[in-house]
């Protein structure tokens, strides 16, 4: 489907490296359709060139407006100015991905002052194996064959979800931010088997591979995790007595409210950079 596409990059940090690694793991298309720019670190631009024969150019016209899919992939306090540089180079032919956290599609038109087909995605940090939990949304110009394309890419780097636009704040605060929620946790189970005494490397392989079994659990099974959680928990036994142990300590309503508060962070974020940019 994009295998002739010319894609831009505009950023080359961790996502933008995920994602052409995925895309060239799955050879959706060559190295020589994919170009990367970035305003100033050309040692990131060095790092992609080198590792997957990309593209680079000193020529930023040419290859903004020869790209048939831009992906927007800077940092959130750059867009304002970078779109405004780019606005004239822009046109209607071509898809734009944004991987930019908390700004908005409409916001993205606003900047072009184009109706250019937008895409907004929020993968998280498990894109660099392959592994995201990638929800996306599509803006208002955006057709049924941008969205397949849209999904294409980033299906290179893990599952996509569809969602609408509004839900994407709290796509940040759940799957977006979710890999350092599941890293807190391996923290302190791994600092509870040391201090009963256990090797810290052997309880992490522990806790890596319980983690691993517990997710294809829930996948396979498509059971209620409160159903497989009820299934392990025998009256009286030991797992009860550290789910209610976990329970006197208010885990679960921690959880919660962590996550209700990286989504209100996300909407300050996005108002934050947008009145930056005005």
């Amino acid at each position: 489907m994009i295998s002739n596409n010319r894609i831009c990059f505009l950023g080359s940090g961790s996502i933008a490296e995920a994602m052409i690694a995925g895309m060239l793991a799955k050879k959706l298309l060559h190295a020589d359709n994919i170009t990367v720019i970035n305003r100033s670190n050309k040692e990131r631009l060095y790092h992609l060139i080198n590792k997957y024969n990309v593209n680079s150019t000193e020529n930023k016209v040419k290859a903004i407006n020869e790209a048939d899919i831009l992906i927007l992939a800077m940092k959130p306090k750059d867009i304002g100015e970078s779109l405004i540089e780019i606005r004239p180079f822009i046109h209607q032919k071509q898809l734009i991905i944004s991987v930019v956290a908390g700004v908005t599609t409409g916001y993205i038109t606003e900047l072009l002052q184009q109706n250019v087909p937008i895409v907004r995605a929020m993968p998280n940090t498990s894109s660099m194996v392959g592994l995201s939990a990638t929800a996306m949304s599509l803006g208002e110009y955006a057709s049924a064959k941008n969205d397949r394309t849209a999904q294409t890419i980033l299906e290179a780097i893990g599952t996509v979800t569809i969602v609408e636009e509004k839900q994407l704040d709290a796509v940040t605060g759940l799957s977006g931010s979710g890999p350092a929620y599941i890293y807190y946790l391996m923290e302190a189970m791994e600092e509870a088997a040391v201090q009963l005494g256990m090797d810290k490397h052997i309880a992490r392989e522990l806790i890596i591979q319980t983690i691993l079994g517990a997710g294809h659990m829930l996948k396979e099974t498509g059971e209620d995790p409160s159903v497989l959680r009820e299934k392990v928990t025998s009256p009286g036994g030991t797992t009860m007595a550290g789910i209610e142990t976990m329970k006197n300590f208010q885990f679960q309503e921690a959880l919660i409210q962590g996550i209700k508060r990286a989504t209100e962070r996300s909407k300050e974020l996005g108002k934050q950079f947008i009145e930056i940019s005005s």
